[in-house]
């Protein structure tokens, strides 16, 4: 009897068996307002599927594989490496991630998987997290320097982390204390008001 023949498993079948292991990542830019005129950077953003963590892996104004391996090797450290929790990391096919790059995370048991073409809603997860960064925060400001654009990431960051309830989690924190159920509510801010979080407090 002939062998069944190969059947490959669907992409809903792949992220089930590797849910816990998978990281995403996506670049998006961003546009500084510079005295002669404008800027524009490139953000490297990475996400822990499961638990929704995300991460600011760099800020670059043009990536190179140069780069992307310099900061792959960040990303694989054993003690501080967002990638250290992963196996397979997403991407979309960005001519710079190139063979070097795949290497140097397969030389630290990082497998990369690339999406097809066009298919925003194979990582839609990703694309719905930069939306939230450009709508919740970045497009409320000019942005002058990447200074600036550092301290705007890190303080919505924490906000996702700590202070913003995600559905995807059963309107959960990803991080933090969970609210209470008595009290009286109290409105905390971040970025001069501009992300608030209203908690309980006793008494």
């Amino acid at each position: 009897m002939n062998p069944a023949p190969k059947r490959a498993g669907s992409w809903r079948h792949f992220l089930e068996q590797h849910w816990s292991s998978m990281v995403a990542a996506d670049f998006f830019t961003v546009e500084l307002t510079r005295g002669w005129g404008i800027q524009r950077v490139h953000v490297l953003v990475m996400m822990h599927l499961a638990t929704r963590r995300i991460h600011i892996a760099g800020i670059v104004d043009e990536p190179t594989q140069a780069w992307l391996v310099q900061i792959s090797r960040n990303e694989t450290d054993e003690d501080h490496g967002f990638l250290k929790e992963g196996s397979y990391l997403i991407h979309d096919r960005a001519a710079v991630i190139g063979e070097k790059l795949k290497q140097t995370l397969a030389a630290s048991g990082v497998t990369t998987v690339k999406l097809p073409a066009r298919s925003p809603n194979l990582n839609a997860l990703m694309e719905r997290v930069i939306r939230s960064i450009r709508e919740e925060c970045l497009d409320r400001f000019v942005i002058f320097s990447k200074g600036q654009l550092e301290y705007l990431l890190r303080e919505y960051v924490i906000h996702y982390y700590e202070e913003r309830l995600h559905q995807g989690l059963g309107n959960r924190l990803i991080a933090g204390e969970q609210g209470q159920s008595q009290g009286k509510i109290r409105r905390r801010t971040r970025l001069g008001g501009l992300l608030s979080f209203y908690h309980r407090v006793s008494g």
